[in-house]
C-alpha cells in the first residue's frame, strides 16, 4: 500500500477514535450533571485528554502526509477549531478546577469535530495565495482565538442556566461572580489571539494580493467579531457590563465566530472561500 494511503488510513482511524472519546466524555459529563458522582467528571476530563492527544497525532500525521501545515481547507480548519476548543478547555478546567465546564464544552468539542468528520478530507496541493510562511502564524492564532471564545461561550451558557436550574446540576456550577470573571478571562484570551490573527492576516494579504485589507466577507465578519469582543472588554473594564449582559455578549460573539467560519463559507463567496 502506498505510504500516503497508510498515513491517510491512520489519520482517518485516529480521528474517528478522537471523536468517540469526545462523545464518551460528553456522556460522562452529562452523568456528572445529573448525579453527585465526582468520578464521572474526572473520567470525562481524562477522556477529553485522551481525545486531544489522539486528535493531535492525527493533525501531525496529516501534516506529514500532506507535506505542509494541515490548516488550509474546510476539513483541516474545522478539525483544528475543535482541537483549539479542547486545548483551551483543558487549560481552564485544570487551572480553575472547573469540572462543570465539561457539561457544555465537551459536547461543543464533539459537535465541531463531528462537523469536520463530515467534510471532504481529500488532500490537495496549496493554492498560490497559501504558499506563505504567514500561513502558520495566521491560522494558529485563529485556532487559539476561537478556542478561547468557545470556552467563554460555554461559561456564558452556564451563567445563563444557573438561575433556572435546581438540584445536583445547579450545585455543580460555580457562583455567578466566579463565572463572570472566567467569561472575562476567556474572552480576553480569545481577543488577544484574534487581534494577532487579524494583524498577521493583513500582512499576509499584502504579500498575496497587494493590499492589507480587501473587505472580503471573511475579513469583514472577522472585524465584526473583533468589534463585538472589543465592546465587551471595553464595557467590562469600565464596569458598565457584567453578569447576564456580559454572558449574552459572549454568546452573541461566539455566534459571530461560527458564522465567520461556517456561514461565510456556505453563503458568501470571497478570497477565503477555500477555508
Amino acid at each position: 500500500m502506498h505510504n500516503g494511503n497508510v498515513l491517510g488510513s491512520i489519520e482517518s482511524i485516529g480521528f474517528m477514535a478522537s471523536l468517540v472519546l469526545y462523545f464518551a466524555a460528553s456522556v460522562l459529563y452529562f452523568i456528572y450533571a445529573g448525579t453527585k458522582k465526582q468520578k464521572a467528571a474526572g473520567a470525562g476530563f481524562l477522556l477529553v485528554v485522551a481525545g486531544f492527544v489522539v486528535h493531535t497525532l492525527c493533525i501531525v500525521v496529516r501534516g506529514i502526509n500532506a507535506g505542509r501545515l494541515p490548516l488550509t481547507n474546510q476539513y483541516e480548519f474545522a478539525s483544528a477549531f475543535a482541537w483549539g476548543i479542547a486545548l483551551c478547555f483543558l487549560v481552564f478546567v485544570k487551572k480553575y478546577k472547573f469540572d462543570a465546564l465539561g457539561m457544555v464544552v465537551a459536547p461543543l468539542i464533539f459537535l465541531v469535530a463531528g462537523y469536520a468528520f463530515m467534510l471532504n478530507r481529500e488532500i490537495n496541493s496549496l493554492m498560490p495565495a497559501l504558499q506563505s510562511g504567514w500561513l502558520g502564524f495566521h491560522v494558529c492564532t485563529a485556532i487559539v482565538a476561537y478556542g478561547g471564545f468557545g470556552v467563554a461561550f460555554g461559561i456564558a451558557l452556564l451563567y445563563l442556566l444557573k438561575g433556572k436550574l435546581n438540584g445536583p446540576l445547579s450545585e455543580r456550577i460555580p457562583d455567578e461572580r466566579t463565572l463572570d470573571t472566567l467569561i472575562y478571562r476567556a474572552v480576553a484570551l480569545g481577543f488577544l489571539f484574534l487581534t494577532l490573527c487579524m494583524i498577521t492576516g493583513a500582512i499576509w494579504a499584502k504579500r498575496a494580493w497587494g493590499s492589507y485589507w480587501n473587505w472580503d466577507p471573511k475579513e469583514t465578519w472577522s472585524l465584526i467579531t473583533w468589534i463585538i469582543y472589543a465592546i465587551f472588554l471595553h464595557l467590562r473594564l469600565r464596569g458598565a457590563v457584567s453578569g447576564k449582559k456580559a454572558a449574552l455578549l459572549a454568546v452573541i460573539g461566539f455566534i459571530c465566530v461560527i458564522f465567520t467560519y461556517v456561514g461565510v463559507n456556505l453563503l458568501l463567496h470571497g478570497l477565503h472561500s477555500y477555508a
